[in-house]
């Protein structure tokens, strides 16, 4: 039997214990209907009313009541650097300009990992690292879908 979730709780210090765990990547935590199987086996049929953007944490809410916690899955990203947060702001235009997904922080940017483009901000004095972490990018205005 396939088991239903309508709704999500975000992420709460205290409560409900999940009875297990879905591990999603940036791109599958985007979700409004879709049939997504937890650790130990169980498949889940997602049914939101409107697209979310689920977060490391964030419970599923099933239908019999328990929950299943959302886990964000590592995924293999370069951590960009620049010289000062001047340079790190160029940086992140030039990211932004291709569209590509990124996590910006106060002395970083994550995004995924790609040859092309880890050359070109090399070239414009970047510091690049490959490392394997969660990833939790920017929500574009595209993807509000009325949040």
């Amino acid at each position: 039997m396939t088991l239903r979730a309508t709704s999500f709780r975000r992420a709460a210090p205290l409560g409900d214990t999940p009875f297990d765990i879905v591990v999603l990547d940036a791109d599958q935590r985007h979700i409004r209907r879709k049939r997504i199987t937890l650790q130990h086996g169980d498949e889940i049929m997602v049914d939101f009313e409107r697209a979310a953007k689920l977060e490391h944490g964030d419970l599923l809410v099933l239908d019999d009541g328990r929950v299943a916690e959302v886990i964000a899955a590592e995924e293999e990203l370069m951590d960009i650097r620049g010289r000062d947060q001047t340079h790190l702001m160029q940086l992140v235009w030039h990211i932004g300009n291709r569209h590509l997904p990124a996590q910006i922080e106060e002395h970083r940017i994550l995004i995924r990992r790609d040859r092309i483009i880890c050359h070109m901000l090399e070239t414009l004095g970047a510091t690049v690292t490959d490392v394997s972490e969660p990833f939790h990018p920017e929500h574009g205005a595209y993807h509000s879908h009325g949040h």
